[in-house]
């Protein structure tokens, strides 16, 4: 049973009309098992309303797919089977139907505030926990995901859902799972509200199952973070990775494949620190929450980016007004021994590598000149921050 934090007590009213609106047109709250022969489920996608007014985050929503290519060098994440053009067409066709959508997630409005909303997966990341037998960290991936994404908005995160998929549940494997969900959850500060525990025979191979997430926060409306004062000449702190998090798993799982190596070979060259390739890639994704939060509290910040899929490149800019772009310092830190290897393993040429993966950094701040010295310095303390780079006029992002 989750218990509800006093924190949250002022806003269970309102909240509980509008999560019984939507829940009254998509599915009930609270984990129910579900057996479907025939792998039937309802599939819903939330619907982003219009960004507030005045806001730049008009960017692209992420795609997640994977799939197989035939590629044997010079590997892109196309060959590995995902095409992100495809899902930049998909995103803007929906949003002929749903006006508005493309920020990291979806705000709606509530009395002075706003509810702010995010969904995703895990991916093929799920293969790897298959291979490993490492199950009690990949739930942490499946918080991080939703709950990174609508920090960006300056939302703290209230409550999250969770939905577990599998051929023939397997409690010991689930167990473990929701554990990782737990502990993510924790990690931001949110309580795990419920889920949907589907058991679909024939539909997924033995041991095998999917995950999907849902986060919802709140931020107050003259507090939302929209990007659109940002100016030529701000600059661009990047919080670090802990590794490829869970995005780009298509492309990692083709390198390895050509690599001939196995998940339980040693990653080389990491600065003397023996560990595998499978701990390496399994390692959970960073929750920014609680250190974002921390900064917004002290310090004006104009706009937040997570690198997820599309990497540098292509996440950047969707916080930008139209006009802008990025210059990245790309010395200004140090790329993880995982991304060099992958680099050198695939073939990987450099500008493929920046849209595909996050490089070493897994969220990226916005902010002026004179507020940079001050979060650089906060941030010596805990988990590190580096000056990436700086607002410039044009379009894109630059690499220098």
């Amino acid at each position: 049973m989750s218990i509800i934090s006093p924190l949250y007590l002022p806003f269970l009213p309102v909240l509980a009309r509008t999560v019984a609106h939507l829940f009254r047109c998509t599915a009930s709250v609270g984990r129910h098992l579900a057996s479907k022969t025939d792998g039937s489920s309802t599939a819903w996608r939330p619907l982003r309303l219009p960004t507030p007014a005045g806001s730049a985050r008009m960017g692209r929503m992420s795609i997640s797919c994977s799939g197989s290519g035939s590629e044997v060098r010079g590997l892109t994440y196309k060959d590995a089977g995902v095409d992100i053009d495809a899902g930049s067409e998909l995103v803007w066709r929906i949003a002929k139907m749903a006006p508005g959508i493309g920020g990291f997630d979806g705000l709606y409005p509530l009395g002075d505030s706003y509810l702010v909303a995010g969904t995703d997966g895990v991916g093929t990341k799920l293969k790897l926990a298959f291979e490993t037998g490492i199950h009690d960290t990949i739930g942490i991936d499946l918080v991080a995901m939703s709950v990174n994404d609508i920090v960006t908005s300056g939302a703290k995160p209230l409550f999250f859902l969770d939905y577990f998929a599998t051929s023939n549940l397997d409690v010991d494997l689930a167990e473990k799972v929701i554990k990782g969900i737990v502990h993510g959850c924790q990690q931001s500060d949110c309580v795990l509200l419920g889920g949907e525990t589907a058991e679909m025979p024939d539909f997924y191979a033995k041991g095998e199952y999917d995950l999907s997430g849902f986060a919802v926060g709140i931020v107050e409306k003259n507090k939302v973070i929209n990007g659109k004062s940002i100016e030529a000449g701000d600059i661009l702190i990047g919080l670090p990775s802990s590794g490829v998090h869970s995005n780009g798993f298509s492309l990692v799982r083709r390198v390895l494949s050509q690599s001939g190596l196995s998940l339980n070979d040693q990653l080389q060259n990491n600065n003397g620190k023996s560990i595998t390739l499978g701990e390496a890639l399994m390692a959970p994704t960073v929750i920014y929450v609680k250190q974002v939060l921390d900064i917004l509290s002290e310090w004006d910040v104009k706009g937040i980016a997570h690198i997820t899929g599309g990497g540098f490149t292509d996440n950047i800019p969707r916080v930008f007004p139209s006009g802008l772009g990025a210059k990245i310092f790309i010395d200004s830190w140090e790329i993880p021994a995982l991304f060099k290897w992958l680099k050198e393993a695939g073939d990987i040429e450099d500008s493929e590598m920046r849209r595909t993966f996050n490089m070493g950094i897994g969220m990226v701040l916005v902010v002026s000149k004179d507020t940079a010295p001050g979060i650089l310095l906060e941030c010596q303390g805990s988990a590190g921050a580096y000056r990436i780079g700086e607002v410039v006029v044009g379009e894109g992002v630059q690499y220098v």
